[in-house]
């Protein structure tokens, strides 16, 4: 019996990076995984501007990487998605999607015929005599989530689904079966980061961040008036070539956009804290290509005093022949939390 097979794609604002994987008797397996940067401005905060350019972009990243498919499941991110924690009556499962826009429109800032919605259960309560769904009600507006589509659809893509990618990242590094009862996995994109906080693997969380990596980049060039390109290299490599005065104005805006971040990520855990005490988060997990940056772990752990590690969505995956040395896949381990992720949630 062939195994299946499931791609998961994210089109972040940097670029677009997608992961296979294949399940069988024996396990999940990593087959390929890819990625294609694009310019700036053609995907603005995880939002489609560009269509030729991201076209171009993900048409390179199939023939580059050989999928063995075009289903893919499309991750969503950015400002114009709203997650909120709330509480409906009770209906049958079967029923609950049907009968969302009837009952959501005053959680929300813009009107139900303009969103996509999707109503995540975290669990089943009794509340002044009624069976009572408590989750997460997820509405990303139709008009982007459009545009992703049609971009991913021009590139000879058939989009299966369409999922928040705070969900895909819980998937790949959240550890159901964990020594700790809750943790906070934090996901730094280039300009869209996501918060998840989850209890054995369900969601209790859900925060959606515009900031990431590129803020750092954005203010070493503007500091040192260089190219965004050779303003990268410099956050990723300090060079041995730069002066003190260099290093120091690097090092500055380093700390000023580790300082603003940190301190988003602080106060909505104690947002979350406050809310929910009995799901106090235990420890924190980074992933994404912002979690390289120096001192972000550290720094997170001083200013919530809650333990942080470095997540590794591979972790639990066989690694099959997907034609990446041991220094590439060192490499994407950090940028795969949201494509694997999202390929797992096809399985499910």
């Amino acid at each position: 019996m062939p195994r299946r097979t499931a791609i998961g794609l994210d089109i972040g604002t940097s670029g677009v990076r997608a992961a296979e994987l294949s399940f069988g008797s024996g396990g999940t397996t990593l087959e390929k995984f890819g990625q294609v940067a694009v310019p700036p401005g053609a995907i603005r905060d995880g939002e489609v501007v560009d269509q030729a350019v991201v076209v171009d972009a993900l048409k390179a990243l199939w023939k580059g990487s050989r999928f063995g498919g075009r289903r893919v499941a499309l991750g969503v991110a950015n400002q114009r998605v709203v997650v909120r924690q709330v509480e409906l009556p009770w209906v049958p499962a079967a029923e609950l999607k049907r009968s969302l826009p009837l009952q959501v429109q005053d959680y929300l800032p813009m009107p139900v015929a303009d969103c996509v919605l999707d109503f995540h259960v975290t669990e089943e309560v009794t509340s002044g005599g009624s069976r009572v769904l408590r989750g997460l009600l997820v509405a990303a507006a139709r008009d982007m989530v459009m545009s992703n589509v049609r971009a991913v659809q021009a590139a000879g893509l058939r989009p299966a689904s369409v999922d928040l990618s705070s969900f895909a990242v819980l998937r790949s590094v959240g550890r159901p079966h964990s020594e700790v009862a809750t943790e906070a996995l934090v996901d730094v994109g280039s300009r869209v980061s996501n918060l998840v906080v989850h209890s054995g693997g369900v969601p209790q969380f859900v925060r959606v961040l515009l900031m990431g990596g590129q803020d750092v980049t954005d203010a070493i060039a503007e500091r040192l008036g260089v190219p965004l390109d050779h303003a990268e290299a410099l956050k990723r490599h300090r060079s041995e070539e730069s002066s003190a005065r260099e290093l120091e104005l690097i090092d500055s805006a380093v700390d000023l956009m580790l300082e603003a971040f940190v301190d988003e990520i602080r106060s909505s855990l104690d947002y979350f804290s406050a809310s929910s005490p009995r799901h106090r988060p235990e420890r924190i997990v980074l992933t994404g290509g912002g979690s390289l940056l120096p001192g972000i772990a550290e720094r997170l752990e001083a200013a919530t005093r809650v333990p942080t590690r470095t997540g590794d969505p591979l972790l639990s995956l066989h690694l099959g022949r997907t034609g990446l040395d041991e220094d590439q896949l060192s490499l994407l381990q950090p940028l795969a939390a949201v494509p694997v992720g999202l390929a797992l949630g096809v399985a499910r």
